[in-house]
C-alpha cells in the first residue's frame, strides 16, 4: 500500500469510527486502538506534506493560534420560532395550518426536540464541510468553521452517492451535561464564573478564539432541517432520515405525526422523559412536514408559519435528605452540603447539593432525613430552595453545624459578623493543603496541565508535595516510583512545571492563596507593586492605598506575609525560576480613560476575551463588576448577553454598548 493509499484508507476509517461513536453510540473498537490509528496517520501527513488535507480527522484537535470572526451573510435567513408554552396553543396552531391548507384530512407534522444550545448553519461543497456560521442577527452571523470542525459529531466529509453538490444543513451545538458539568468544576477551581447552563457554555465556546479549547471542552450538534435546490425528498421526516444516512446525528426523538393525538401525546411523553436525555432541551418544535406545504404557509417577518415552539415549565423535584456533610475548602472555610436519594432533575442525576453556610441551613429549618426541594432549571447548580415539612419524620433531630474541623479535628473559628465557619490550622490541616495544591496548578493559576483533584490527594498522600514549592523538586521518575503514576501523566506534569517558570508575576501572586485576593486583586496587587520583594514588605497603610484594597485584604496580606512559612516558600519559588516581577513597563502602567466608570461585561465576544476587556479596564482605570446597579456606568455587551442583565439595565437606565463602541471609545 502507497503512503498516499495508507493515508486515504486511515482517513476513511478514522471517520468511519468517528460516526460509529457520536452519532451512532456504537462503537466498534478500543479507544487505545483509535489512537494507534491516529497516530500513524499523523505521522504520515508528517512525513509527506503535499498529502495534507484540512478536513483530516487529525486537524479535528484544532489550533491554538487566535483570530477573529468574519461577518458573512445567510444564503437563506436563520428565522426564529414563536414560542407557546401552552398545549391548546399547539393544537390551535395545527388546525389553523390544516384549515389553510384545506382538506379533510390531518396534515402530517414532525414533532422533535428544541435542543437548548446555539444554532448553527452548515454549508456542503461535493460532500465536504466548507463553511459554518452562527444564526447572528438571522441575515448574518460569524464565521466560526474552525470550531466546528473540532465537533466530533459534525461529519466533515459526508458519505453516500446522493448527496447534492450544494447543501446547507442547520442545526443545534450543544454541551451535553456531563461536559457542562465538568467544565463548570473547573471553572469553579479556578475561581472563574460558572456558567449559567449549557446554553451559554455552548454558545461562549463556539466563539472561543482558541479550537484547540473549543476541541477540549466537548461539544455535540444535532441536526434538525436540510436547505438545498436538489434535496432527495420532498419531505422533512425523509429528508432528515436521509441526512443520518449521510452521517449527520439526527435525534432519535424526531417523529412523524398525524392527528392532534399523537401531536397531545408527543408532548405529554417528552415533558417527562426528557429528563433522561444526556443535553438540555427547553421544549419541542413542531413543524408541517411537506416542504411544499410549508411554502405555502410561508412566514412572517421574524418566524415561519409551518412552525411553533413549545416550551417546557422550569423543573422541580422533591427527594429525602441522606445526610448533611462539612467539606473543608483551601481557605479552611467549613461547607454543609446536602447528600441526597438520587433525583433526576434537567437532565441529570443530582445526589448533592451546596447549602453554603450555617445560617442557609437555619433558615430552611432543615431536620435529618427531611424532603427537600431542589431546582437545577437554568441555574448553576443545584439549589435547595425549601423543605416540604408535612413529610417530617416524628422527632427528627435539627441539622446541626460541626464545632469541630472534619478532616484535621481543630475547633472551628467564626469571624463576628460573617456566616463561614473556618478551620484555622492553615498549614496543618490536610483538605486545606491539598486545596491550595489544586488551586497553584490551576489555569488562571500555574497552568499545570495533568494534576487535578485526584492527583493532587496522590501527591500529598506520598509526600511528594506538602508545599507548593515541592512541585519544582519533582522528576519523572519520582512520581512514577513514588506517586503512582503512570510515564504520560508524570511527563505532561514535568512538562507544565517547566512551562509555568514562564507565568507572569500576577499569577503567581495569585497562586499563593493569600486569603481574599482573588485573580482581580491579586492582579492589582503585583501590578502596584511591581515585584514580589516590594509586594512582601509593604504595610497595611500602603495597601490600602491601592484600589479596591481595603483594611481586610491589606491586613491578610501583611499577615500572609509575616510567617515564616510563606516567606520562605516564595524564596523555593524564585529560586526555581518563577516570575517574580512585573515584566519592565508594565508595573503599575495603564491610563485613564475609564477612570472612575465601573463596568458590567456581559456576553460573547469576538474581538476579545472576556479576560481581557477586564484587563484594559483595570489598565484604563475602570472597575469591573459583576453585577448592574445604579453605580454602574455602563454594560459592555456582546453576543447573547443575559436577558435579565438587558432587563436590569433598562429598568435603571444604564447604558449598554457594543463591543465595536467600546474600542472605539478606547481608541482600540
Amino acid at each position: 500500500m502507497t503512503p498516499s493509499e495508507e493515508i486515504k484508507y486511515l482517513r476513511d476509517e478514522l471517520n468511519r469510527h468517528n460516526r460509529l461513536y457520536y452519532v451512532e453510540a456504537a462503537p466498534e473498537i478500543s479507544d487505545m486502538d483509535y489512537d494507534m490509528m491516529l497516530k500513524r496517520l499523523e505521522a504520515l501527513e508528517k512525513e509527506h506534506p503535499e498529502l495534507d488535507d484540512p478536513l483530516s480527522p487529525t486537524h479535528r484537535v484544532g489550533s491554538d493560534i487566535n483570530k477573529s470572526f468574519a461577518q458573512v451573510a445567510h444564503e437563506r435567513p436563520m428565522l426564529s420560532l414563536a414560542n407557546t408554552y401552552n398545549i391548546d396553543e399547539v393544537d390551535d396552531w395545527a388546525r389553523r395550518c390544516n384549515d389553510t391548507l384545506g382538506g379533510s384530512e390531518f396534515h402530517a407534522v414532525v414533532g422533535e426536540m428544541k435542543f437548548d444550545g446555539t444554532s448553527i448553519s452548515l454549508i456542503y461543497k461535493d460532500g465536504r464541510l466548507v463553511r459554518a456560521v452562527t444564526r447572528g442577527d438571522g441575515e448574518k452571523g460569524d464565521d466560526v468553521t474552525a470550531n466546528v470542525m473540532t465537533i466530533k459529531s459534525i461529519p466533515l466529509q459526508l458519505t453516500g452517492d446522493d448527496v447534492p453538490s450544494d447543501l446547507e444543513m442547520r442545526g443545534e451545538i450543544v454541551l451535553p451535561w456531563k461536559a457542562f458539568d465538568r467544565l463548570n468544576e473547573q471553572r469553579a477551581f479556578n475561581e472563574e464564573p460558572l456558567f449559567a447552563n449549557p446554553r451559554n457554555a455552548a454558545a461562549g465556546t463556539l466563539k472561543l478564539q482558541n479550537s484547540a479549547e473549543v476541541a477540549r471542552r466537548g461539544l455535540d450538534a444535532y441536526i434538525y432541517y436540510m436547505l438545498g435546490d436538489n434535496l432527495p425528498a420532498d419531505n422533512h421526516y425523509d429528508n432528515m432520515m436521509v441526512a443520518r444516512r449521510w452521517g449527520f446525528k439526527v435525534s432519535d426523538a424526531m417523529t412523524l405525526l398525524s392527528s392532534l393525538k399523537e401531536v397531545d401525546d408527543y408532548i405529554n411523553h417528552w415533558d417527562t422523559a426528557r429528563k433522561e436525555l444526556p443535553v438540555a432541551t427547553d421544549g419541542l418544535v413542531f413543524k408541517i412536514n411537506s416542504l411544499k406545504q410549508q411554502l405555502n404557509l410561508g412566514s412572517t417577518a421574524k418566524s415561519p408559519r409551518w412552525a411553533i415552539a413549545y416550551k417546557f415549565k422550569a423543573e422541580r423535584a422533591l427527594t429525602r435528605l441522606k445526610y448533611v456533610s462539612f467539606e473543608v475548602g483551601r481557605m479552611g472555610i467549613i461547607t454543609p452540603v446536602a447528600n441526597l436519594e438520587p433525583v433526576l432533575l434537567s437532565g441529570t442525576i443530582v445526589k448533592r447539593a451546596s447549602l453554603h453556610n450555617e445560617d442557609i441551613v437555619r433558615q430552611l429549618d432543615i431536620h435529618q432525613h427531611d424532603m427537600l426541594y431542589v431546582e437545577k432549571g437554568g441555574e448553576i447548580i443545584p439549589k435547595i430552595t425549601g423543605v416540604d415539612t408535612s413529610a417530617r419524620e416524628p422527632g427528627a433531630a435539627e441539622v446541626e453545624f460541626v464545632k469541630f474541623c472534619p478532616d484535621c479535628g481543630t475547633r472551628l473559628e467564626r469571624v463576628p459578623g460573617e456566616a463561614a465557619w473556618f478551620c484555622p490550622n492553615r498549614y496543618g490541616c490536610p483538605q486545606q493543603i491539598i486545596g491550595r495544591i489544586r488551586h497553584f496548578v490551576g489555569r488562571h493559576a500555574m497552568d499545570i496541565d495533568g494534576v487535578g483533584e485526584e492527583i493532587s490527594a496522590t501527591l500529598f498522600a506520598t509526600g511528594l508535595v506538602r508545599n507548593i514549592a515541592d512541585f519544582y523538586d519533582l522528576t519523572v521518575d519520582r512520581l512514577m516510583l513514588e506517586g503512582a503514576l503512570g510515564p504520560r501523566t508524570a511527563e505532561r506534569i514535568m512538562e507544565g512545571v517547566e512551562q509555568s517558570r514562564t507565568v507572569t508575576f500576577d499569577r503567581v501572586v495569585y497562586s499563593l492563596s493569600i486569603p481574599y485576593c482573588g485573580e482581580t486583586v491579586s492582579r492589582k496587587l503585583a501590578r502596584s507593586t511591581g515585584n514580589i520583594d516590594r509586594l512582601m514588605n509593604m504595610s497595611e497603610i500602603e495597601f490600602t492605598a491601592i484600589e479596591d484594597v481595603g483594611p481586610r485584604i491589606a491586613a491578610a496580606v501583611v499577615e500572609f506575609f509575616a510567617l515564616d512559612i510563606n516567606r520562605t516558600t516564595v524564596e523555593r519559588l524564585r529560586n526555581a525560576g518563577l516570575q517574580m516581577a512585573m515584566p519592565e513597563g508594565q508595573d503599575q502602567a495603564g491610563s485613564d480613560e475609564l477612570a472612575g466608570k465601573v463596568i458590567v461585561i456581559s456576553g460573547v465576544f469576538a474581538h476579545h476575551s472576556r479576560d481581557e476587556y477586564k484587563a484594559m479596564i483595570e489598565r484604563m482605570g475602570g472597575k469591573n463588576s459583576g453585577s448592574i446597579s445604579k453605580k454602574t456606568s455602563f454594560v459592555l455587551a456582546g453576543e447573547n448577553m443575559g436577558p435579565a442583565k438587558l432587563e436590569k439595565a433598562k429598568a435603571l437606565g444604564v447604558p449598554v454598548i457594543g463591543e465595536d463602541e467600546f474600542l472605539k471609545m478606547i481608541g482600540d
